[in-house]
């Protein structure tokens, strides 16, 4: 399958690399409101450098890879969705459930599919973390943590201003990794009660690229909440910016009979931990390849040839964001959000796969 891709971003790089491990799909072209930067991107993979208007007209090119910034991750899409071409979106889907809606609304009036980010879900850590679950290792899961915690982006990032505007902050950076592994692990999310702050009105970055420059903070920063899935699980999650040092772990999940430490979601790998009722803390083996990103776009384009659903689906992005969203909104009510969409667990890899190999 001929693809393309718009926004060409550092991020475009990785799924680049990862186009080049499989020979199920082809970059045809790319493009961003940067000429310049697409034109580089293109000498450097060897593809063609298209305007977006270009890439979308190409009958050729089936699928789109949206790798443009959040704002406009449902604005693109749709362009996509009525050039009658698939779209796969970065994380997150949207920055709020009703454009979101939209998107996967339209999709399915044209008969199209949408994907999403993350596909960090794909690897060998979360892939294992649920295997043993499956499995049962840790009983039913009755609670858990998840916690993704820092002081923000300003004292590294080289354009650090975006993270604290509308379509950045903690939960819609990250919370997509996060709540997606334990979707993935758990399934689908009845409820959510949180509150919701910001730290600093203001940050004032020290990386040396912006160095003194003023980041007006337009969104919450601190988000501390509780999920209820409708297996019962209850998660406590943190979500901030306002953190300098903590000792908190990424995931784990306590079940009737044991209990699991989940690796770091962000990445694809990572030691999977279980400790069964009365004993000690004991590794997992590991059966999944690590993957990177782009796996998930090449699952899309398999599953499209063969008629199955593809993994890193719409109905789960959107069921993803519906979650995050409703960290501000109970915070606002002062009440349980009640989460309107649910999802079906992706399908888990089977053993035995390669790198790169999707069943």
């Amino acid at each position: 399958m001929k693809i393309g891709i718009i926004g060409c971003g550092t991020i475009s790089g990785a799924y680049f690399q990862g186009a080049r491990k499989t020979d199920i799909l082809e970059i045809k072209a790319c493009a961003d409101i940067r000429p310049e930067a697409a034109q580089a991107q293109a000498e450097r993979h060897n593809c063609q450098a298209y305007s977006v208007d270009e890439l979308l007209a190409d009958p050729e090119i089936e699928l789109v890879v949206n790798l443009t910034i959040p704002r406009a991750h449902v604005e693109v899409g749709l362009q996509v969705l009525e050039a009658g071409k698939h779209v796969y979106s970065e994380k997150p889907l949207g920055v709020d459930t009703e454009s979101g809606k939209q998107l996967i609304d339209t999709a399915a009036e044209k008969g199209l599919r949408v994907g999403s980010a993350p596909d960090t879900f794909f690897g060998a850590g979360i892939q294992t973390s649920r295997q043993a679950l499956d499995a049962g290792k840790i009983g039913r899961p009755i609670a858990g943590t998840a916690f993704m915690c820092g002081h923000g982006h300003e004292s590294w990032h080289p354009n650090p201003a975006f993270y604290y505007d509308i379509g950045g902050g903690p939960m819609l950076d990250m919370g997509p990794y996060y709540v997606t592994a334990l979707v993935n692990i758990l399934g689908p999310v009845k409820r959510v009660a949180a509150v919701t702050t910001k730290a600093f009105e203001e940050r004032i970055a020290t990386s040396e690229a912006v160095r003194g420059l003023k980041i007006p903070v337009k969104i919450t920063t601190h988000l501390a909440g509780t999920i209820e899935f409708q297996n019962g699980a209850i998660i406590t999650m943190i979500m901030s910016f306002d953190m300098w040092r903590h000792s908190l772990p990424c995931i784990e999940i306590y079940g009737e009979t044991g209990s699991m430490t989940v690796p770091d979601p962000n990445g694809f790998g990572g030691p999977v931990n279980v400790c069964p009722a009365g004993g000690n803390w004991e590794e997992e083996e590991i059966r999944f390849p690590n993957n990177a990103r782009m796996i998930g776009v090449i699952d899309m384009v398999s599953a499209i040839g063969t008629g199955r659903p593809h993994r890193a689906n719409g109905a789960l992005a959107y069921h993803v964001l519906e979650v995050m969203c409703a960290f501000d909104k109970s915070s606002e009510t002062g009440e349980h959000v009640v989460i309107e969409s649910t999802t079906e667990r992706p399908e888990p890899l089977p053993y035995g796969l390669a790198e790169w190999e999707i069943d």
